[in-house]
């Protein structure tokens, strides 16, 4: 399969290390280029002799605290931009690194598809440059993912995230496969996604080593509840040039920073982004204290949303939380319902306990 990949790749055209702005010159809105490998990069760490902490340049563009976004709707479930406007000020404002749009937390798969073009030109515009911009093509169709990643990198995005389609249980030759396929017709970076409580399929670690290499494979963004895989991935993967790891479990971020993962993407990011932010410049640094502050505090408010919900009602209630800060309406899509009236003012009670509002 290696070699048929490696076939696959030169077919296409695709050079390790050449940004493909070829294919995306004279769409609109485009960027010249995806930035070098260490614009605005915080200081990783290597271990050295006996165990000492040496401070290196990380050489991975992704990195550090990705929020990923909620999406503010209208009762009616149209894009709510005002609403998005004030979440990405309040990200950029706790100097998170990156925000990531369409994502679970933001509901992509119930987000309607034009939406979805306007959620990612609404926020790339908003942000700026002052951050990455991440877009999640979480289609059963493969073509669909692929015009969908085409149009969100014209548009600008720095990465698009793909989870494994979610309707036919796959083995992992399929998704190998299926991966393959994707990073071959996609013209730009794309960053696994393995989330098997909402997929129902876990991808294994020996898949994504053979897809490691691939020009356009810039990393893995992790959500399995498993300490031991997150350990062997971090273990084989793991300060792999050009191949970031983001942990995406809450309990196990401080955990996977310390060992070697480059960033995380909490929920709990929407609530307090400079909370994740500092959680990850203190474990870059080598602050444990600090890192374990961070971790408890964000721990403590994803405890305000999480509290015994299923994965949908969390995100209600993340919103119910959000709309009591003035930032968006508690509003959610289809299939998902709002939180009662009750629920949301226990929410508002939980969040005068934290401290999270006035």
């Amino acid at each position: 399969m290696k070699a048929g990949l490696k076939a696959g790749r030169e077919a296409s055209g695709a050079v390790p290390g050449v940004v493909f702005s070829e294919i995306l010159q004279g769409a609109c809105s485009v960027r010249t280029g995806w930035g070098s490998a260490t614009d605005g990069m915080l200081p990783a760490r290597e271990a050295g002799p006996d165990n000492a902490i040496i401070i290196v340049q990380d050489k991975n563009k992704h990195r550090g605290a990705v929020v990923p976004l909620v999406t503010p709707v209208t009762p009616a479930g149209d894009l709510d931009e005002a609403g998005l406007g004030r979440m990405i000020d309040f990200m950029l404002a706790g100097k998170v690194d990156g925000i990531f749009v369409l994502g679970t937390t933001g509901e992509g798969p119930s987000v309607p598809r034009g939406v979805r073009c306007t959620m990612v030109e609404r926020a790339l515009a908003q942000v700026g440059g002052r951050a990455l911009v991440y877009a999640g093509i979480g289609d059963t169709c493969l073509a669909d993912s692929v015009e969908s990643a085409s149009r969100y990198l014209r548009a600008g995005v720095d990465a698009v995230v793909a989870q494994p389609p979610g309707y036919f249980p796959l083995q992992p030759g399929e998704l190998l496969a299926y991966f393959t396929a994707l990073l071959d017709a996609v013209p730009g970076p794309v960053i696994i996604y393995n989330i098997p409580s909402t997929t129902h399929v876990s991808v294994p670690l020996e898949v994504v080593a053979q897809l490691q290499g691939h020009p356009r494979l810039v990393g893995i963004k992790d959500s399995e509840n498993d300490a031991k895989r997150h350990e062997e991935l971090i273990g084989r993967f793991g300060g792999a040039p050009g191949f970031s790891i983001f942990v995406g479990v809450p309990a196990l971020m401080a955990q996977g920073l310390e060992r070697g993962a480059n960033g995380i993407v909490p929920s709990v990011g929407n609530l307090v982004p400079d909370v994740c932010a500092r959680l990850c410049r203190g474990a870059f640094r080598g602050d444990r204290a600090e890192a374990e502050r961070q971790a408890a505090r964000m721990l403590e408010v994803a405890e305000l949303y999480r509290n015994g919900r299923t994965l949908g009602q969390s995100v209600a209630a993340l919103k119910a939380a959000l709309s009591w800060r003035g930032l968006i309406q508690p509003h959610v899509l289809p299939p998902l319902v709002a939180v009662a009236e009750r629920e949301r003012e226990t929410i508002r009670a939980d969040m005068l306990r934290l401290g999270l509002l006035n």
